[in-house]
């Protein structure tokens, strides 16, 4: 199958590969996994979280099984292998699992645009797939061991660097894991609950928190797209009303006439929109977009 003419490729080096195998593997990720692995196939991925026991985000992640039905990986386009393992390997008490740290072994190659998984399922292409955060439409992962040679047509596609990928994820309001959502907050503040939390599976670390906000049905911050003038500020950067510090601009990146970015702010301002300054007693000169 021809490559599509409007994918958009983007290679990167993944933030975390782990490979994790043992007879408790599948009971020990779904006791600390977000998201439900009980009716995942082989080849398959689910997004999900790693949450502490008060329910903040420590790393978000694809957990797929393994081709072979033998094992897992666990994949990370930016939460470090080191804060994934960590928190793994904290939990391993009795139980027969082995965690693995391969992300130097492995390259990524994420595909945008309308027909990227049809090309990509046309032919085994070997490697890990998965469906990608990056954008709105259609967006793909690819994976391969850092040995193998990129593919011609591959090659020969519109490449995008990584300012033009963040201003695609920006607009489209995804957050960033721990970027924009990470130790200090809940999945729920920048909208994660509705794709990272399986509410019906059973218990993970942190569960108790995220059925209480699912019963409490709000939570006191929100994550919101903003603009602001001029270069961006220094990350992540407090934003101001008058004297008053009422949020923090998490990611940024720079676009004509001036920045687009993710800012974590009170609910109450979310939804009212206005204008932040990026210092105490500033101009304010952030604009919250409503609704984003």
């Amino acid at each position: 199958m021809k490559f599509p003419d409007n994918i958009v490729v983007h290679a990167y080096s993944p933030a975390c590969v782990l490979r994790v195998s043992g007879p408790d593997a599948a009971t020990f990720l779904q006791g600390q996994f977000t998201n439900d692995l009980g009716r995942i196939s082989p080849g398959q991925a689910v997004y999900g979280l790693w949450l502490d026991r008060k329910g903040h985000v420590i790393a978000d992640s694809q957990v797929i099984l393994d081709r072979a039905g033998e094992g897992f990986w666990i994949v990370s386009i930016t939460s470090a292998a080191a804060s994934v393992a960590g928190h793994l390997e904290a939990h391993i008490i009795a139980d027969d699992v082995a965690v693995a740290d391969e992300t130097a072994s492995w390259r990524g190659m994420a595909l945008v645009g309308a027909g990227a998984g049809a090309w990509l399922a046309a032919e085994p292409r070997g490697g890990i797939v998965f469906a990608g955060r990056r954008h709105l439409g259609e967006s793909w992962e690819w994976l391969r061991p850092s040995a193998d040679p990129v593919p011609a047509e591959v090659a020969g596609a519109r490449m995008a660097d990584a300012a033009e990928m963040e201003r695609m994820r920006i607009d489209a309001a995804l957050p960033s894991v721990p970027a924009d959502i990470g130790p200090a907050d809940l999945p729920n503040e920048g909208g994660l609950d509705a794709v990272a939390i399986s509410y019906s599976k059973g218990c993970y670390t942190g569960q108790e928190v995220m059925a209480r906000l699912k019963s409490r049905g709000r939570v006191r911050r929100l994550l919101v797209r903003v603009r602001g003038a001029g270069a961006p500020p220094g990350l992540p950067a407090g934003l101001w009303l008058g004297e008053r510090r009422e949020g923090e601009l998490r990611t940024a990146v720079a676009q004509a006439g001036g920045y687009a970015g993710l800012a974590l702010v009170p609910a109450a301002i979310a939804g009212a929109g206005g204008r932040l300054a990026t210092s105490q007693g500033a101009e304010p000169t952030v604009e919250i977009e409503r609704g984003a």
